[in-house]
């Protein structure tokens, strides 16, 4: 059970919910359903390789079960933030729940890709006979359902659905507020945890493709060493993809969204309405806290004695993507904030 939290007021108006990412639930049927496969598969060619004595189905068998782990890591972290959405310990809820998952994912995926070089380059140094027929048969079916698995995830990475509310905790000159957020009109972010899942199985499709154009040349043309040069070349491609996932989840669980559109807007609608006010920007804080919602916090000077932060959440609620704002103001006495006047 969740703890209850500090403060025990009644329901009211100044409360609000912190579950910003309402979760994607049909990405998370469809890894459910890629482990399953996945998880099959693998028993399949594990029993397959022992009962034949084939070292092809055993390998094959073994690398579905690494791709297994990381699609069950993508599976846990969809149920564990929808499990923990309400609970209080999570500040801004448990949507990172799901990119931390990416990102170990692309770790792993990393650590294959290194694997798969070492092992290929082992093969260049030292070849061993290839059973042609057997390892291209596997490949074949390991491509079937690779491709079948991709499909399962594809589509699932849409929009989120934020469920914002205009209830706020007000206080004087701070101001915690929620905007609404029926739509994200302006910015689409990927599911990274989706993405982390759909990389492994296309990773897996397309070494499985390179295994084939190199089994197929191994056994018409006699060309042995083609197999493990496709295998250093899968490992590039696998690498690069990993490294783009990686960049692009520690973006988010490092809070580095100071370079996201929705900076550079908010900072224009505050120009733009507090012209008349002389009122400016003081400091910026942006982060995301679902798919396509940010939080921020806001600090104003201002020469405007009217000006309040629920004025400013008006301001800002254009932009729906930003469901949760703090906003303090500070009242400037003279005539140009900043310069004292004349003695």
């Amino acid at each position: 059970m969740p703890p209850t939290p500090l403060h025990s007021h009644s329901d009211g108006p100044w409360r609000h919910a912190h579950q910003f990412d309402a979760g994607n639930a049909a990405a998370e049927r469809g890894t459910r359903w890629v482990l399953l496969i996945t998880l099959l598969m693998m028993v399949a060619e594990l029993v397959a390789g022992a009962v034949y004595g084939s070292m092809a189905l055993l390998a094959d068998g073994l690398h579905m079960g690494s791709h297994a782990v990381a699609i069950g890591l993508s599976v846990l972290a969809y149920a564990a933030a929808r499990r923990l959405s309400a609970d209080p310990r999570f500040a801004f809820g448990t949507w990172k729940i799901e990119v931390l998952a990416g990102f170990a994912s692309a770790v792993f995926l990393l650590l294959v890709a290194a694997l798969m070089v070492v092992g290929s380059l082992e093969r260049l140094v030292n070849p061993e006979p290839i059973a042609f027929r057997e390892a291209l048969w596997v490949a074949v079916l390991g491509l079937v359902v690779n491709l079948v698995c991709a499909a399962l995830l594809a589509g699932h990475g849409g929009h989120s659905h934020g469920h914002g509310h205009h209830h706020g905790d007000h206080h004087g000159d701070h101001h915690d507020a929620e905007s609404p957020s029926t739509h994200r009109a302006h910015h689409a972010h990927q599911d990274l945890n989706l993405k982390a899942a759909y990389l492994h199985v296309v990773a897996d499709a397309a070494t499985s493709v390179l295994a084939i154009v190199a089994l197929l040349g191994g056994w018409w043309m006699g060309w042995g060493w083609l197999d493990p040069v496709m295998g250093i070349a899968g490992s590039v491609l696998v690498a690069f993809w990993a490294k783009g996932l990686i960049q692009q989840t520690a973006q988010v669980l490092l809070d580095r969204e100071m370079g996201d559109p929705v900076v550079e807007e908010i900072r224009e609608v505050i120009a733009q309405q507090g012209a008349s006010g002389h009122t400016t920007l003081e400091d910026l804080h942006v982060w995301r806290v679902g798919r396509e919602a940010f939080a921020c916090a806001i600090s104003l000077v201002t020469h405007d004695a009217e000006l309040s932060p629920q004025q400013v959440r008006q301001w800002l609620a254009i932009h729906e993507e930003i469901v949760h704002s703090t906003i303090e103001i500070h009242r400037c006495p003279l005539p140009r904030c900043g310069v004292a006047p004349a003695a």
